[in-house]
């Protein structure tokens, strides 16, 4: 039996050079390292400013707070995602409104989006999840994207791409289309910083907002003045921040992970292609809906849903699979389902239908560079064998 873990991480470039060289600067927190990532970060997305924080989580609520959502105001979120999308409205004071998403792809769509205004015209924010790695229509021919709708009716954009670098839409990366853009380095994502994040936007006042606001509203950054020739200590704070910048140890990471993001990312097509391949003759499953091409998905994510005509419910086929060896993942439980917000809204599993189908039968499969081919036929084997079996052992009994 073949031992494959849901998620591991790659670092085989120059992770080690850049920690070391970190290590020796006798400077530890954020400094070069971070600049430079932040550079190179902007570059690759196109972006004319980018802000490296400690979480993705951190961005996003640096995001709204430059953006400018208050107290009692609502923003809007697709009930699919991880709950730091829902969490970070609530640190504002504010409300989330819940969006059902597409059955297949988990993404929110104009349509939906275009019902939803005409619900909550009073919605000034929307918060947009690029899920599993590949990018929302915010863009479109006929001018009737995302974005195009939200510029139409004076909602500000969020991207949420925790799950979306290296990503693309019509030959534009993501992280250079809304307002703001954030980012996740985290241990299982395309490019890792161990812990960490970043946010982009082509706005110079969200920028300033942003990178003012990640370290405890301090009107200098901390690196000038402690490299200044001229004593420098003198500092102010302008305004109640908090503690979300990226130590450059993070950061050396990082810039080793961004020289090789487009070999991660290509590695994570091979694996996402081979399954594609392999069980679109399973009726049982229902396989990833793709919007663009294999080379503009990230392929952060490989979730397949288990529909009617599996033999098993998701959480048999998880535990199944672990025996196997096998290790999987879900996601999410969606937002309308999580105690907090199901309670605090009053939200029911019915305004939200496909999000419900696509949560009773979700699981995401392992992807990651390191895959073989044995390791991937095993997975696929695995999968057939355990609905053959449980499909026997309902015709027997």
């Amino acid at each position: 039996m073949l031992k494959i873990p849901y998620a591991k991480v790659s670092c085989d470039g120059n992770e080690l050079v850049y920690v070391k060289e970190v290590l020796e600067s006798g400077w530890l927190t954020t400094a070069g390292k971070a600049q430079r990532f932040e550079e190179l970060f902007a570059e690759k997305t196109g972006a004319q400013f980018a802000c490296a924080v400690n979480s993705c989580t951190a961005a996003l609520h640096l995001g709204l707070d430059a953006l400018g959502v208050a107290p009692g105001d609502k923003v809007f979120v697709p009930a699919m995602t991880f709950t730091a999308s829902a969490e970070v409205i609530r640190y504002m004071g504010a409300d989330p409104i819940c969006l059902d998403v597409e059955y297949g792809s988990s993404l929110l769509t104009p349509a939906i989006l275009k019902e939803a205004i005409a619900r909550h015209p009073e919605v000034k924010v929307l918060i947009v999840v690029h899920f599993g790695g590949q990018a929302a229509e915010m863009l479109n021919v006929r001018q009737e994207g995302i974005l195009a709708l939200c510029r139409q009716n004076g909602i500000r954009v969020l991207e949420d791409a925790a799950h979306a670098f290296p990503a693309s839409l019509n030959g534009q990366m993501v992280g250079s289309i809304g307002d703001v853009t954030c980012f996740s380095f985290y241990a299982n994502k395309t490019i890792t910083t161990g812990e960490g994040g970043m946010l982009t936007t082509n706005d110079e006042e969200i920028y300033q907002r942003v990178k003012l606001m990640r370290l405890h509203g301090i009107n200098r950054d901390v690196w000038d003045r402690f490299t200044s020739d001229k004593p420098s200590w003198e500092y102010d704070v302008v305004a109640p921040g908090y503690k979300y910048n990226m130590p450059d140890i993070n950061a050396a990471i990082g810039l080793a992970q961004l020289e090789r993001a487009y070999e991660l990312r290509a590695a994570r097509q091979q694996v996402a292609e081979y399954y594609l391949s392999a069980l679109k003759s399973c009726s049982w499953v229902d396989l990833p809906k793709l919007h663009v091409a294999a080379e503009e998905h990230a392929w952060h994510l490989f979730p397949v849903i288990l529909n009617e005509g599996s033999s098993v419910s998701r959480n048999v086929f998880i535990e199944e699979m672990a025996r196997a060896g096998i290790g999987t993942s879900v996601h999410y439980k969606p937002i309308h389902r999580l105690k907090y917000y199901r309670d605090t809204y009053a939200l029911r599993p019915g305004d939200y239908p496909n999000a419900e189908r696509i949560w009773q039968g979700t699981v995401s499969l392992p992807i990651y560079p390191g895959l073989s081919s044995d390791d991937l036929a095993y997975v696929v084997e695995s999968i057939r064998k355990i609905q053959a079996r449980k499909s026997v052992n309902l015709l027997t009994n």
